[in-house]
């Protein structure tokens, strides 16, 4: 804002960048269209980031899968062990 108030006040009404400021607008849209190209490239890092996060996530949830469902296997083995004692005791019990 400072910056175009110093060339609105330096130009003033007959200045070297008459009224509609066509030298002021020019200089604004290469301004823009750098900011463009780096707010892109900006979002295409983050992009990456984001993805490389993703696949991290992914293989800690893919490894902690692994390692709950070793137990739970053990855990299912240890009962279908357990009701087959459980029966076996129900017929000498009879």
């Amino acid at each position: 804002m400072l910056f175009l108030g110093v060339w609105m006040g330096i130009d003033g009404a007959e200045g070297f960048d008459p009224y509609p400021f066509i030298l002021l607008n020019l200089v604004l849209s290469c301004l823009a269209a750098l900011q463009g190209a780096i707010l892109l490239i900006a979002a295409k890092r983050s992009d990456q980031i984001a993805s490389e996060l993703a696949h991290h996530d992914y293989g800690a949830d893919t490894r902690t899968r692994d390692v709950v469902e070793a137990p739970s296997g053990e855990v299912a083995a240890l009962r279908a062990e357990q009701a087959a004692l459980h029966q076996l005791l129900e017929r000498e019990r009879a």
